[in-house]
């Protein structure tokens, strides 16, 4: 049975994240905003330490951790798991309450690092281990339907030649491998989409340019090229056979891991904005009665409180969906629906904590403003709010992606 209470195994590693979340992220936050682009040296010293922790068999820190359900182990034991993936989440969420952006820029922490995670085979995931993946899925043209891919991967002889483009790759430029999304075949539709790692100084990559943004601007975002790019078979990430019947299996298996992840971003930003807002308010003579009801209380005080119980049914949602990866369970949907609830409620709540500032929450004499921009890139990126929710009704309804579009 699912208990939603955070386990106490995990309160260490919590404790140890909200740590260095305070005292090593949150004071360099508006300095790498303000320098858009320049590297973060300091998350060299962080990654070293998580580095340290992973080395001696302590439970997951903050990177990405892949949903992968081993049926043959341990099913009849009937025992409830906290595991990698819930671990996971509440890390990162403590670390986007220092900062989103630099959780972003830690080395071997990359999106693409989950990807490898779901989809890898064994072998795969030892020849890997230590390097730090970019994932580049979205296309120019194709939004957010990951499924409409135009970039190309044919087979020859040992290898396979990529060519296409790809924009918004987190971590594009600083990371030392991209995992690619591509099709072996346009004809035969989503199943024949694979993921490919292509190691930065592969003959045919090339980073074109990396974007100028309204948040997350400590995280490097770049649009790289492939032409007649030229992959080892062998870095084809889990099986090459084409099965039309799992369809889009790769993509998704990688976003059920990845979606709670960014749920957890935008409920770790949002926590950071209520923490200031109730201390603001309170020095303005506001004070939150948890003890009496809402509609009897100032505006204010009701706003928080409405606010407050959004991010709980966000974070809840994120915990349902990570639990269920680290007990074997399809979370697809759960993984949208946190996704969803989580990128919307991070939008409201940050800038709902901007108004109830006021002049405080609109200038930089405060990070409001900044948890404000952040959080807009986590309703967005992953499969937009839209996205979600189309998905959500599908898995509600029994319907295809065909039937509702």
């Amino acid at each position: 049975m699912i208990n939603l209470e955070t386990p106490k195994k995990h309160a260490t590693l919590i404790d140890q994240a909200h740590q260095l979340a305070m005292n090593m992220l949150r004071p360099i936050s508006r300095k790498y905003d303000r320098a858009e682009h320049a590297y973060p040296k300091e998350l060299d010293m962080l990654a070293a330490l998580i580095d340290g922790v992973s080395e001696t068999g302590a439970s997951s820190g903050a990177g990405a951790s892949g949903v992968r359900r081993d049926d043959a182990a341990d099913d009849d034991t009937g025992k409830v798991r906290n595991g990698a993936n819930l671990a996971s989440v509440l890390s990162v969420a403590e670390m986007c309450w220092g900062d989103t952006a630099l959780l972003l820029s830690m080395p071997r922490q990359g999106l693409g690092n989950s990807a490898i995670a779901s989809v890898a085979n064994e072998e795969q995931l030892e020849r890997y281990r230590g390097t730090w993946a970019a994932m580049a899925i979205t296309e120019p043209g194709t939004g957010s339907d990951s499924a409409s891919i135009t970039t190309t991967a044919v087979k020859d002889g040992d290898e396979y030649v990529i060519n296409g483009e790809k924009i918004y790759v987190t971590s594009g430029e600083r990371a030392d491998s991209v995992v690619v999304w591509a099709t072996l075949d346009k004809d035969l539709g989503r199943g024949a989409i694979k993921s490919f790692m292509v190691r930065k100084d592969n003959p045919g990559l090339k980073v074109e340019r990396l974007e100028h943004k309204l948040g997350i601007r400590a995280s490097d975002t770049a649009v790289i090229t492939f032409t007649d790019c030229r992959v080892p078979a062998e870095d084809l990430l889990g099986s090459p056979e084409i099965d039309t019947k799992s369809g889009f299996a790769g993509a998704m298996a990688t976003f059920d891991n990845t979606r709670p992840l960014v749920a957890a971003m935008a409920v770790g930003c949002a926590r950071a904005s209520l923490d200031l807002t109730r201390d603001l308010l309170e020095q303005a003579g506001v004070v939150v009665d948890y003890d009496r009801p809402a509609q009897s209380q100032s505006a204010a005080a009701a706003t928080f409180l409405r606010l407050e119980a959004d991010w709980e049914g966000a974070k809840l949602l994120m915990m349902q969906a990570a639990w269920m990866a680290d007990n074997r369970k399809p979370n697809s949907l759960e993984a949208s629906m946190a996704k969803a609830k989580a990128g919307r409620v991070g939008s409201d709540v940050t800038l709902s904590c901007v108004q109830l500032c006021g002049t405080l929450g609109y200038s930089e004499g405060e990070l409001l403003e900044k948890w404000a921009r952040d959080s807009k890139i986590l309703d967005i990126f992953e499969g937009t709010q839209q996205i979600q929710q189309l998905i959500v009704a599908r898995r509600v309804l029994g319907l295809t992606s065909s039937e509702l579009r």
